[in-house]
Protein backbone atom coordinates (compact mmCIF):
# COMPACT_ATOMS: atom_id res chain seq x y z
CA UNK A 1 0.00 0.00 0.00
CA UNK A 2 1.25 3.24 -0.86
CA UNK A 3 0.01 6.36 1.82
CA UNK A 4 0.93 9.83 0.51
CA UNK A 5 2.69 11.32 3.74
CA UNK A 6 3.36 14.76 3.62
CA UNK A 7 7.34 15.71 3.17
CA UNK A 8 9.75 16.63 6.47
CA UNK A 9 9.26 20.21 4.63
CA UNK A 10 5.60 19.74 4.87
CA UNK A 11 5.46 18.41 8.32
CA UNK A 12 7.29 21.30 8.92
CA UNK A 13 4.93 23.64 7.79
CA UNK A 14 1.99 22.37 9.74
CA UNK A 15 3.97 22.21 13.09
CA UNK A 16 4.97 25.62 12.09
CA UNK A 17 1.73 26.98 11.60
CA UNK A 18 -0.48 24.67 14.18
CA UNK A 19 -1.23 25.90 17.90
CA UNK A 20 -3.66 23.23 19.43
CA UNK A 21 -2.24 19.65 19.83
CA UNK A 22 -5.08 17.71 20.74
CA UNK A 23 -3.49 14.14 22.29
CA UNK A 24 -5.66 11.08 22.32
CA UNK A 25 -4.21 8.16 24.54
CA UNK A 26 -2.30 10.91 26.75
CA UNK A 27 -1.43 8.89 29.79
CA UNK A 28 -0.44 10.37 32.69
CA UNK A 29 2.00 8.56 33.45
CA UNK A 30 5.37 10.74 33.23
CA UNK A 31 7.05 7.46 32.38
CA UNK A 32 5.17 6.78 28.92
CA UNK A 33 6.17 7.82 25.57
CA UNK A 34 2.86 9.89 24.84
CA UNK A 35 3.22 12.34 28.09
CA UNK A 36 6.82 12.56 26.83
CA UNK A 37 6.24 13.54 23.73
CA UNK A 38 3.66 16.01 24.89
CA UNK A 39 5.31 17.71 27.56
CA UNK A 40 8.20 18.01 24.88
CA UNK A 41 5.45 19.77 22.59
CA UNK A 42 3.70 21.71 25.64
CA UNK A 43 7.45 23.19 26.15
CA UNK A 44 7.73 24.39 22.68
CA UNK A 45 4.74 26.55 23.15
CA UNK A 46 1.83 24.14 22.02
CA UNK A 47 -1.41 24.20 23.94
CA UNK A 48 -2.22 20.66 24.56
CA UNK A 49 -5.52 19.25 25.48
CA UNK A 50 -5.53 15.97 26.67
CA UNK A 51 -8.01 13.45 25.09
CA UNK A 52 -8.63 10.41 27.57
CA UNK A 53 -11.47 9.18 29.49
CA UNK A 54 -9.21 7.28 32.13
CA UNK A 55 -7.48 10.56 33.76
CA UNK A 56 -8.68 13.88 34.92
CA UNK A 57 -5.89 16.12 34.17
CA UNK A 58 -2.66 15.80 32.48
CA UNK A 59 0.34 18.22 32.35
CA UNK A 60 -1.82 20.50 33.96
CA UNK A 61 -4.34 20.63 31.81
CA UNK A 62 -7.94 19.27 32.33
CA UNK A 63 -8.67 16.14 29.84
CA UNK A 64 -11.51 15.69 28.22
CA UNK A 65 -12.99 11.89 27.37
CA UNK A 66 -13.71 12.43 23.34
CA UNK A 67 -12.37 14.86 20.55
CA UNK A 68 -15.82 16.16 20.70
CA UNK A 69 -15.72 18.03 24.08
CA UNK A 70 -12.95 19.90 22.82
CA UNK A 71 -14.70 23.56 22.48
CA UNK A 72 -12.97 25.20 19.19
CA UNK A 73 -10.68 24.36 16.51
CA UNK A 74 -7.92 21.79 16.96
CA UNK A 75 -4.63 22.11 14.46
CA UNK A 76 -3.73 18.66 15.16
CA UNK A 77 -4.92 15.53 16.46
CA UNK A 78 -2.04 13.61 17.69
CA UNK A 79 -2.80 9.91 18.28
CA UNK A 80 -1.31 7.29 20.96
CA UNK A 81 -3.44 4.27 20.31
CA UNK A 82 -2.67 0.78 18.98
CA UNK A 83 -3.30 0.81 15.41
CA UNK A 84 -6.47 -1.40 15.42
CA UNK A 85 -7.42 1.59 17.47
CA UNK A 86 -6.85 4.29 14.30
CA UNK A 87 -9.77 3.91 12.15
CA UNK A 88 -12.02 4.46 15.58
CA UNK A 89 -10.38 7.73 16.43
CA UNK A 90 -10.61 8.74 12.57
CA UNK A 91 -14.26 8.32 12.43
CA UNK A 92 -14.58 10.87 15.40
CA UNK A 93 -12.05 12.87 13.77
CA UNK A 94 -13.96 13.28 10.88
CA UNK A 95 -16.89 14.58 13.29
CA UNK A 96 -14.59 17.54 14.75
CA UNK A 97 -12.97 20.46 13.01
CA UNK A 98 -9.38 19.61 12.59
CA UNK A 99 -7.62 19.43 9.56
CA UNK A 100 -4.32 16.99 10.57
CA UNK A 101 -4.78 13.73 11.76
CA UNK A 102 -1.03 12.66 13.11
CA UNK A 103 -0.59 8.57 14.40
CA UNK A 104 2.54 8.72 16.18
CA UNK A 105 5.53 6.49 15.21
CA UNK A 106 4.97 2.67 14.66
CA UNK A 107 1.28 3.56 14.36
CA UNK A 108 -0.31 2.52 10.34
CA UNK A 109 -4.17 1.89 9.72
CA UNK A 110 -4.89 1.52 6.00
CA UNK A 111 -8.43 2.05 6.00
CA UNK A 112 -8.13 4.86 8.67
CA UNK A 113 -5.68 6.92 5.98
CA UNK A 114 -8.01 5.68 3.11
CA UNK A 115 -11.20 6.94 4.84
CA UNK A 116 -9.59 10.41 5.93
CA UNK A 117 -8.17 10.80 2.73
CA UNK A 118 -11.30 11.00 0.55
CA UNK A 119 -12.86 13.45 3.18
CA UNK A 120 -9.65 15.88 2.26
CA UNK A 121 -7.84 15.34 5.31
CA UNK A 122 -3.87 15.84 5.71
CA UNK A 123 -2.89 12.15 7.46
CA UNK A 124 0.56 11.88 9.29
CA UNK A 125 1.40 7.78 10.48
CA UNK A 126 4.24 6.12 11.59
CA UNK A 127 6.32 9.57 12.56
CA UNK A 128 6.72 11.23 15.91
CA UNK A 129 5.40 14.58 15.95
CA UNK A 130 8.90 15.76 18.62
CA UNK A 131 11.23 14.37 16.35
CA UNK A 132 9.53 16.33 13.53
CA UNK A 133 9.41 19.04 15.60
CA UNK A 134 13.31 18.85 16.46
CA UNK A 135 14.11 18.31 12.79
CA UNK A 136 12.59 21.13 11.40
CA UNK A 137 12.79 23.89 13.98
Amino acid sequence: MTMDIPSREELGLILKKAKRIAVVGLSGNPERTSYMVSKAMQDAGYEIIPVNPTVDEVLGVKAVKSLKEIEGPIDIVNVFRRSEHLLQVAEEFAEIDSDIFWAQQGCINEDAYHFLKEKGNTVVMDRCIKVEHALTK
